[in-house]
């Protein structure tokens, strides 16, 4: 099926609305909120490598409130079972049954606080609930729903007693950027607002979890012509040449560029893709995903610099005005 002018008009429209509800909460940063935006969007996970205080909760908030959504904050510490995340089943005296106790990851938007301080156990509780949207306990399903965002936090200043997270879990990250600090006149603003502490709490709701459920379906229908998924494979397959790394960007990654560059396109008021998408989200969605070779990386190669060297090795194709 192919999305309509019409629809994809609206969509834009209504990305633009909920992007500026959000952005009454977390002052300052359009970017950040586009990208979180179009990663819940295209059903895939958020990761903020960021320091203390920069509005991580405030967002993730901000989001929940948004869309009529639930939220959810897990701080993650070294004594954090997996079971304190996807919960438990307990026995009713009352019943005389087991019953299953939902855990705090049954909520739409997820904030999981500092991942990398749990142990490889407990993070690894998350793969299976960030990839197929269900959590098995006891040998039982559990879906947790759609909408579903995990928004998870690592402090990239204290490394003590922090657990590094496995390829695998970053690949299930659909996006990876930073908040960073406010501007002067952001700063400014959130000082005059100092007596709210909770700037999300008053926010108005734009949609409902139902109709971001559905506009993630009607997205996928932006088109996307062959040579745009050819340039894609391309650029995948140079970050993987690269003499910098061990690994480069996964079939997995390859994908979710695809989903994430049909929302941004559609935000633009698209209904296809073009190559300018692919190299706007480059950096967020392939950045993490890389693995560096290990004298490279002591020699100063970093994610930053494979990833521009195979927009600048791989020609974009020829853009189109129109998905014809």
């Amino acid at each position: 099926m192919t999305i309509t002018q019409e629809q994809i008009t609206w969509f834009a429209d209504t990305f633009q609305k909920l992007s500026d509800n959000v952005g009454l909460a977390v002052l300052g940063k359009p970017g950040v909120v586009r990208l979180v935006l179009t990663a819940f969007l295209a059903e895939g996970h958020v990761l903020l490598e960021d320091a203390p205080g920069t509005g991580k909760t405030q967002l993730a908030k901000a989001l929940a409130a948004t869309v009529q959504g639930t939220n959810s904050r897990i701080q993650f510490t070294p004594d954090l079972l997996p079971s304190d995340v996807t919960g438990t089943v307990i026995y009713a005296q009352k019943t005389g049954e087991f019953q299953f106790r939902q855990g705090p990851i049954f909520a739409s938007i997820v904030l999981a606080d500092e991942i990398n301080r749990a142990s490889p156990k407990t993070q690894s509780a998350l793969l299976e609930v960030m990839e197929e949207g269900r959590v098995t306990v006891e040998g039982v399903p559990h879906s947790v729903g759609r909408p579903f965002l995990v928004i998870a936090t690592q402090n990239p200043i204290e490394q003590a007693g922090t657990y590094k997270l496995p390829e695998a879990q970053l690949d299930r990250f659909l996006i990876k950027t930073s908040i960073g600090y406010p501007d002067l006149a952001a700063a400014e603003l959130i000082l005059s607002g100092a007596a709210v502490k909770d700037r999300s709490a008053s926010l108005s709701p734009i949609v409902t979890t139902q109709l971001i459920a559905e506009i993630s379906q009607l997205l996928t229908d932006v088109h996307v012509d062959p040579a745009v998924l050819r340039y894609t494979a391309q650029l995948a397959e140079e970050t993987r040449r690269d003499p910098s790394t061990r690994l480069g960007v996964s079939v997995r990654g390859s994908l979710a560029m695809i989903r994430a560059a049909k929302v941004w396109a559609a935000s633009e008021g698209r209904g296809y893709v073009v190559p300018d998408d692919i190299k706007a989200l480059a950096g967020p969605v392939w950045e993490h995903r890389l693995v560096m070779d290990p004298e490279a990386e002591f020699a100063g190669a970093t994610p930053e610099a494979v990833v521009g060297r195979a927009l600048a090795a791989i020609a974009a194709p020829q853009s189109r005005s129109s998905a014809a």
